[in-house]
């Protein structure tokens, strides 16, 4: 029979442990050099990704911009909105 309570689960810091134990594990199998090496490279692939993703980014928007530049995009498409006043049916002008 089970020893553990049901219901009763191992917290995540007992993961983070055990996940840390590995990562020590498989540095010494393969050397700190070559883990080194590995995260450099682990490191260098993501800041890649991410400034390619930033570049994309950056081009998406520059082509939704607006012809007005220095004005807020909220104001840009009030703006763009027709304005409607009111007219009096009178042709009176108002003093």
């Amino acid at each position: 029979m089970n020893c553990r309570r049901h219901g009763s689960k191992p917290t995540i810091a007992l993961w983070m442990l055990v996940a840390a134990a590995d990562i020590g594990l498989l540095v010494a199998a393969t050397g700190v050099v070559t883990m080194l090496l590995i995260v450099a490279a682990l490191v260098a692939l993501a800041g890649g990704v991410f400034a390619i993703r930033a570049i994309s980014r950056q081009a998406a928007e520059a082509g939704s911009r607006p012809a007005v530049q220095g004005i807020p995009r909220a104001t840009v498409g009030a703006m763009a909105r027709p304005v409607v006043r009111a007219v009096e049916t009178t042709g009176r002008r108002r003093a």
